[in-house]
């Protein structure tokens, strides 16, 4: 189960987090609201195809990615939003659009806005519509290791 990796990787880090219920919430925006948390705190996890290649990209719930902006960041000509078809196997246990921030437990590179990068806590989605799961924003760093990119 993806969440169970992601705990067990924290707990075995020694890493504080919290883990909140509440009613069902789909689009980050709704999560943010209902888990009474900033939206610009509310990190999202977009799949996209690289190159060729899954990664993840992690924003603020208030932003949209800008491919375009995102491509030419990381140096490449092109960046298309995943197809749930191309990725959902990675995240066999996650409701579609519920996947986690460590995008590193499941073999794929990790992108962070400079935006989220701003935050001291995060929230975000714990593989469900109903859960979401709170650290500080520095342990996420320490131990994904995103490259900060705009995007």
């Amino acid at each position: 189960m993806p969440m169970e990796r992601v705990k067990r990787f924290l707990d075995e880090n020694g890493v504080k987090y919290v883990i909140q219920q509440h009613s069902p919430a789909y689009t980050a925006q709704e999560v943010a609201e209902v888990a009474h948390v900033p939206g610009r705190h509310f990190a999202k996890s977009v799949m996209v195809e690289i190159d060729g290649r899954l990664a993840l990209a992690v924003l603020p719930a208030t932003d949209r990615v800008d491919l375009q902006r995102f491509a030419g960041a990381v140096g490449v000509r092109r960046v298309e939003l995943a197809r749930e078809a191309d990725f959902q196997d990675r995240f066999p246990d996650c409701e579609p659009g519920a996947m986690p921030p460590f995008g590193n437990l499941f073999e794929m590179e990790v992108f962070v806005s400079p935006h989220l990068a701003e935050a001291d806590l995060i929230a975000f989605s714990a593989g469900s519509h109903h859960e979401v799961m709170q650290l500080a924003f520095g342990v996420f760093e320490d131990l994904v290791k995103p490259a900060e990119v705009a995007m």
